[in-house]
């Protein structure tokens, strides 16, 4: 499904719409990782429910009319004018169930949050499901946006700004506004995880070593309590536990470790906070 709705995004072929529809329903899941994709294809398709028709100014007229006959034109076209497809809707009232599960006041509500805020799914890398779903979050609340819609968690009306809000605090809560006042992004701020579970970073350089290291040849640096001497920048790390604690230390890999499938997803809210966007 996951593939598909991107298919189906970049393409608008019908071939995928159908292949969508044969797949039946997905799971109703209240996460979002590497491994369990459909909450992110939930939103994606959603937004072909939401998205509004393509409006022309008068001032592009004569450029669409060099071109009026052309296959480009015809296929830009139809990508850009969604019209609100209501074939797509059981997958937006998938993500609004999602989103209900996420939200900390909503009836239906399935995650737990750390007393400092953070939301906690599991203990293995927890912050790869915060950085993922709030990615969602964020996307999700730009479609409201777009389409000046709402939804309800039961008697709960959510408005965009709920989930921004939400988003917010989430990726503040990774950058250091913590109990622990640690920023848990590898070399942002003055005080972040320096002894992170990843062999590059701890290894020293071989400019300030003389011999060669074989396959057991780490261990003496993974043991050490010495910070890494390679700051791995931009790194995050799996994160604190359910009680907002960090313990630093190179072997337990379920907090200190860090991954691309974490990373990756906090581009999507760094640039929508980055570009000014605001509640």
């Amino acid at each position: 499904m996951w593939g598909a709705a991107w298919l189906h995004r970049a393409t608008n072929d019908p071939y995928y719409t159908n292949f969508i529809k044969s797949l039946g329903g997905g799971d109703q899941t209240d996460i979002f990782s590497w491994d369990n994709k459909y909450a992110g294809a939930y939103v994606l398709l959603s937004r072909v429910c939401q998205s509004q028709p393509l409006k022309i100014h008068r001032h592009n007229l004569p450029f669409l009319n060099w071109f009026k006959d052309s296959q480009i034109h015809i296929h830009l076209l139809q990508r850009a004018v969604l019209n609100k497809d209501n074939n797509f809707e059981p997958y937006k009232q998938a993500a609004e169930n999602f989103i209900c599960k996420i939200l900390p006041n909503s009836p239906s509500s399935s995650t737990k949050y750390t007393p400092g805020g953070l939301m906690y799914k599991l203990p293995q890398s927890n912050l790869q499901y915060v950085t993922s779903i709030t990615f969602l979050l964020t996307t999700y609340a730009k479609y409201m946006k777009s389409a000046k819609q709402t939804f309800n968690c039961g008697n709960s009306v959510i408005v965009p700004n709920a989930l921004i809000n939400l988003s917010r605090r989430q990726v503040d809560y990774i950058l250091g506004v913590n109990p622990m006042k640690m920023s848990y992004m590898v070399g942002y701020g003055s005080n972040f995880p320096k002894r992170i579970h990843h062999r590059g970073s701890s290894l020293p350089s071989r400019a300030v070593r003389s011999n060669s290291l074989g396959c057991n040849g780490g261990f003496q640096s993974f043991r050490t309590q010495n910070p890494n001497p390679n700051i791995l920048t931009g790194a995050i790390v799996g994160g604190p536990n359910q009680k907002d604690e960090y313990t630093d230390q190179r072997d337990d890999y379920a907090r200190s470790e860090p991954a691309t499938y974490i990373n990756a997803a906090f581009v999507g809210p760094l640039a929508y906070f980055a570009g000014g966007r605001s509640p």
